[in-house]
């Protein structure tokens, strides 16, 4: 009984931004509960890669696109080879996100609009491509990745002279994905359509954890005590992505070691 409510077996799954430190974790937990996964990302080279990996690992229909989500053409290009391909997209994953970084004093116009076009905006287009698909079907999934910045503001003491200090632009963007996601469950619940979405919380890159002071600060900031591993995104994303989660919608989930609870 447990197994069969997390099995993922033949729905198919398109992660974009798969490529990335968070991304390859996501594709590879869906993948190790039977997922066929549209691997979406800009680099075609470290897309081809992921998908022999999974491939090799986990065995199911893995295929690769090349996504660029600030570009409507390229976003529904892509959706439409994934139809095309696998004929049903069961579930979407909104996880891929680009800004710039900067002070609100200081940002120029384009600065500032570029952070709310790599969320929100990017989000916007790659449900907009996949939407009528699923309502067609009259079944679909949507989850978008926030991030507890789109709950809570960056603590400047936790960031002090790192520069890793988190943009305005970015946690204005996340906090409007959280919001697009409720009115996604609202407004297409009774069409078949569930959405949620995953606020991660300090998940740092590799690059990132080397400068152990900032991971200290980071850490502190936190219940557990620690930054999360990729591999902890794994669980949460297949409970959602299945029939776990069937009477679960327009709900935030943080996955932040405790980050929002003070």
């Amino acid at each position: 009984m447990t197994n069969a409510l997390f099995d993922l077996s033949n729905k198919t799954i398109i992660v974009t931004g798969a490529t990335g430190h968070l991304g390859v974790a996501m594709c590879e937990g869906l993948a190790s509960m039977g997922a066929n996964i549209a691997v979406a990302s800009r680099d075609l080279n470290k897309v081809n890669n992921l998908v022999q990996k999974l491939s090799e690992k986990y065995g199911g229909n893995h295929q690769g696109y090349q996504l660029d989500i600030s570009d409507a053409e390229s976003v529904k290009k892509a959706i439409s080879e994934i139809i095309k391909t696998y004929k049903i997209v069961d579930v979407l994953i909104n996880n891929a996100n680009f800004y710039s970084m900067g002070e609100v004093e200081e940002y120029s116009d384009d600065e500032w609009v570029k952070g709310i076009d790599g969320t929100i905006n990017a989000v916007h287009r790659c449900t907009k491509a996949v939407l009528p698909h699923m309502l067609e079907n009259g079944q679909g999934n949507i989850i978008n990745i926030g991030s507890m910045y789109g709950v809570v503001s960056p603590n400047p003491e936790v960031y002090g002279s790192s520069g890793q200090n988190n943009p305005a632009n970015y946690g204005a963007g996340k906090a409007a994905i959280i919001q697009f996601t409720k009115y996604l469950a609202c407004h297409y619940g009774t069409r078949g359509i569930r959405a949620n979405s995953v606020s991660p919380g300090p998940f740092p890159n590799p690059k990132v954890q080397e400068n152990d002071e900032f991971i200290k600060q980071l850490s502190r900031k936190t219940a557990l005590g620690r930054i999360g591993q990729a591999d902890e995104l794994k669980g949460i994303l297949v409970m959602l992505a299945s029939d776990a989660s069937s009477y679960i919608t327009g709900q935030n989930i943080c996955v932040d070691g405790g980050w929002t609870a003070w």
